[in-house]
């Protein structure tokens, strides 16, 4: 058979899984390549002990892996986006196929690469930059593409849904799940990008741009982390049958494109209401179909590196074939990619769960259900919680029907006035994600 020399640059968690995986599953893997999958040479600044490079050209430049002209697919797996994009272009610029489990890189400079790809007749391929281990880009790239989808929404950052997991569970607090989050590895000392949604807005913004044919591009996405949620609210949406995860959505409307990522009340009868712990899970509803659950472990060093390998696999089947398949949209080239609005927030129409802190006397509760009938809302439920001791004021906890966020915005804004009302109102956002 023949042979295809890769290189891999960068040996930390993700490159030594993929090293070491390859060399342990090298027979089954080079059967279904068709071929030879050497790695040639690697580009590291530092060694990892997880990891026997011993027998492999190993250099401490990354770039010399890019440049190298014996090697065929450069495997980019040092995170970050500035230096990776260098490398990735770079790669390009000498002739090599590349394969990246970058999901900031794919999202924020995706369309620059892609079409320095498609110019030079290369592929680039990201399977890995998307919950982990579960193949959902080739789900929607090839599985799906008899289909038009409609939605997605998706668990797509484990280091939330543990956290969510973990105060759902035992009642924890925030912070004190965040620092076991960080003691397991599982967050990172600044855990910014993950607990404030941003890494999840990167993963919706790669599947929006495969599941609706857009450019991939990170303007008008609705970001909002889980630093503010409460037990409290954990608490009370299982009690009203509902779990909390927190849920990257998108959805194609009349109006545009739905493209956002927030803490999400899901029935406790939902498939993915059950998705604990640091697992991924990503719906799928489309017109044949129907509704489709892809679940698996979204990170970790030898689930990553499945997905990595899975790339290779296919880059190497279809070396000179051309790029045409790889780029975002589901069978387009770059030029066919369609711009479509994005819709802002305030547009959005959904249920909500509201929570406050109201004075306990006769007519508090009517004067709120009329401010929000005046707005247009309809109440599906009213909770009000028993006074603490020593209290005036209790929980209310609100149910509301399908309604604009900007009706809900304006009620919210007036309740707060009240003088019966302490504090701020607590609102999130409610999916049934059965339509």
């Amino acid at each position: 058979m023949r042979s295809v020399n890769i290189g891999i640059c960068g040996l930390g968690t993700v490159g030594a899984g993929v090293y070491n995986v390859l060399g342990r599953n090298s027979k089954q893997i080079n059967s279904r390549a068709n071929c030879d999958l050497v790695i040639s040479q690697v580009g590291a600044r530092r060694d990892n002990p997880n990891c026997d490079t011993n027998g492999t050209d190993v250099s401490r430049d990354i770039f010399d892996v890019a440049k190298n002209p014996d090697i065929d697919i450069v495997v980019e797996l040092i995170g970050g986006t500035d230096v990776a994009h260098k490398l990735v272009m770079t790669a390009l610029e000498n002739g090599k196929h590349v394969v990246t489990a970058n999901k900031a890189l794919i999202a924020q400079h995706g369309m620059e690469i892609f079409a320095a790809a498609e110019a030079r007749g290369l592929i680039v391929a990201y399977e890995a930059a998307v919950a982990g281990g579960i193949p959902i880009i080739k789900a929607l790239r090839e599985g799906l593409s008899g289909n038009r989808i409609n939605w997605l929404a998706g668990i797509i950052n484990g280091t939330t849904n543990f956290i969510l997991s973990e105060m759902d569970s035992k009642g924890r607090e925030f912070a004190d799940v965040l620092t076991e989050a960080q003691e397991k590895g599982y967050a990172e000392a600044d855990p910014t990008f993950d607990v404030e949604g941003i890494d999840a807005a990167h993963k919706l913004v790669i599947m929006t741009s495969l599941a609706f044919g857009m450019p991939l591009s990170l303007d008008g996405i609705y970001t909002d982390g889980i630093t503010k949620l409460e037990p409290q609210d954990v608490s009370y949406a299982r009690e009203l049958g509902y779990a909390i995860k927190h849920l990257g959505i998108t959805r194609q409307t009349g109006q545009g494109v739905e493209l956002r990522v927030h803490p999400t009340l899901v029935p406790e009868s939902c498939l993915i209401a059950g998705v604990n712990d640091v697992s991924n899970a990503v719906m799928v509803n489309a017109d044949a179909v129907g509704t489709t659950l892809f679940y698996g472990p979204g990170a970790g060093s030898e689930p990553t590196a499945s997905s990595v390998l899975a790339d290779i696999v296919d880059v190497a089947r279809t070396m000179g074939a051309g790029a045409d398949s790889w780029v975002p949209a589901l069978g387009c080239n770059t030029t066919a990619l369609q711009t479509q609005p994005i819709m802002a927030i305030q547009d959005i129409e959904t249920s909500f769960y509201i929570r406050f802190s109201a004075l306990d006397k006769p007519g508090v509760l009517s004067d709120i259900t009329g401010i929000m009938a005046n707005a247009g809302i309809s109440i599906e439920a009213i909770i009000q919680k028993e006074q603490p001791a020593g209290e005036d004021y209790v929980n209310v906890i609100i149910l509301t029907n399908v309604t604009k966020e900007k009706l809900l915005d304006a009620a919210v804004e007036h309740i707060e006035q009240l003088e019966t009302v302490r504090g701020s109102v607590t609102f999130i956002r409610v999916e049934h994600l059965d339509q």
